[in-house]
Parts: structure tokens; sequence; C-alpha cells
């Protein structure tokens, strides 16, 4: 297809929605790319909006935050055009892991220049996620991340979030099979990446990348809030060599039993529950990236 047009989708609930877009959107017209803007309010309608237009352009763009982009995610996937990422949400990590710059000008840039990389997409029963789950500690800083928190804090509501969410937080027992093998683990968190940043730029693993096919799983022992907040470091580059509070493994598919049903929390949003079956779907979605990205990954 040579049609050069585009989808942008646009949530105005994001963070930073009410941006003006003008700057960008004419470089990109400057370049010869048509855009049709849809503002939406509601993410749920994302998916239809974007199955409408598969046959009226060539790429989609999607204005927002990482939940935003999670709701285009199954449609994406099922669509087969490349996706554009304008980064105005509060923590950006699917941007941040892909190396696409926070300002809007340069981010619309990097869909003009048109390289694209295959980037793989994380699973769990049936949803699609593309930076990392949480079970426990995560989906309490989910519950404290309010719109209102997120607008007036930014990435500080997420440090503020953490400790209410230790406060309320219980230790569970799991049992997680990968690989043919089997772990029972008592944790206070269990985040499975399939990216690399999560978080507002925390690191999954050290080693981690959104296309090795590989889902990496961690899991937080009970702990002190004071080892806790010893842990930050690692917690932020992912090296947990030599910590003793931290087990990690990686795998292509993963399921976790719970005595009870626990929530699990897909890139901010709740989405499913324990028992869980965690699946990498490798080189899923083809996405806008800059040159040393391609180049590089």
């Amino acid at each position: 297809m040579s049609l050069k047009q585009a989808l942008l989708v646009i949530n105005r609930k994001s963070r930073s929605g009410q941006t003006d877009l003008s700057a960008g959107l004419d470089l990109l017209k400057d370049r010869g790319l048509t855009v049709k803007e849809a503002v939406v309010d509601q993410p749920e309608s994302i998916p239809e909006l974007i199955r409408q237009h598969r046959e009226k352009v060539d790429r989609i763009i999607v204005a927002g935050g990482d939940g935003t982009l999670n709701a285009a995610a199954e449609a994406m996937i099922e669509i087969g055009l490349p996706l554009g990422i304008l980064p105005i949400g509060t923590a950006n990590d699917l941007a941040r892991t892909l190396g696409i710059p926070t300002e809007l000008p340069e981010a619309c840039a990097v869909i003009a220049e048109g390289y694209t990389h295959a980037i793989d997409v994380g699973w769990v029963n049936g949803v699609y996620y593309f930076n990392v789950a949480h079970i426990g500690l995560g989906v309490r800083v989910t519950h404290q991340l309010s719109a209102e928190v997120k607008a007036r804090w930014g990435i500080l509501g997420y440090l503020h979030g953490i400790f209410k969410a230790f406060q309320e937080n219980r230790a569970f027992r799991a049992h997680i099979t990968f690989d043919n093998r089997h772990r029972r683990t008592k944790s206070i968190e269990i985040a499975i990446g399939n990216g690399r940043h999560y978080g507002g730029g925390m690191t999954i693993a050290e080693e981690a990348t959104i296309y090795d096919h590989q889902l990496y799983l961690y899991s937080l022992k009970p702990l002190s809030l004071w080892k806790l907040i010893t842990l930050a470091p690692a917690l932020r580059s992912g090296r947990y060599a030599g910590q003793d509070g931290v087990e990690l493994l990686k795998a292509q598919e993963i399921t976790i039993r719970t005595r009870k049903p626990m929530s699990i929390d897909t890139d901010g949003e709740l989405r499913t529950h324990t028992p869980a079956h965690f699946r990498v779907i490798p080189a899923a979605l083809s996405v806008y990236v800059t040159e040393p990205y391609a180049n590089h990954a």
C-alpha cells in the first residue's frame, strides 16, 4: 500500500492529552503524509476505531500513554499495520524502551523517517500487553494511581503509590511453572515483563529487550520497607545479582497459580486474575523507531 495516510488516535484523557500536536502534525504533512485525527475519551473505543480504518490508511499513530497503547494492541496485531507512538502519558515506558523521544516534533520525525522494527508482545489469559504485568504490590500501586494523582504528580505519583501500597500489602504464595519446571514461592510482588521498562523507567531485567522473544519474571520476597528502599537501585537498573530479596527467571511461557484468585495489572490496567497463563508473541507488531534503534536491534 502506498497511500501515505495515517489515522491519528488521540486520547485526550492521557496526562498531557490536551497538548498541542500541531507542530508535529505539520512536520508529518510536510513529509507527504495525510493525517486523519480521531479524538477519544474512552480507550475502550480504540480497537473498533482502528479496525474501521484498516483498509483506509497505511499506518496508525497513537497519542497517549501506555494504557492507551495497551488498548490498541489487539486491533493493531489483527490488522498488521505499523504503529507510530506519540508519548503523551505519565510513564511512557514503551516509548522509553524503544528510544522514542518524548518531545512531540521529534516523535513525529521518527514516524516520518519511516524506520520500523518488529517487537514482541506479552499475552496473559487472552489480554495483550507491552511492558509488564503485576501480581501483588504492583496491583495495589495501580489502585493508588487515580487520574487525578497522575495529572497532578506525574512520575512522582508512582513513588507515592508504592509507599501507600506497601502499607496495605500482604504476602502470598504462588506456584510458578516455566519450561517444564516448577517453583513455589512466597512473595509480595511478582512482575512478568515483556519489554524493558515499566513504572516510569524501572527495568524488568538488565538484559531484557522487547525483541528477544522472552518473558522476564521477578518475585520480591516478603521484606521490610527499609529493605524495599535499599532494593530501589536494583529495581531501577534491573541488576539483581547478590540481592537475596529477589528471585529472577525467564521463559517464553509461564503459568502462575495462587490459592485464591488475585488481580493482574497489565501496563497500569486491571485486566485479569490468577490462575494465569503468560506467553510471549514474537515479532507481533511493527513499530516506528529511530534509525539507530532499528539498526541496533
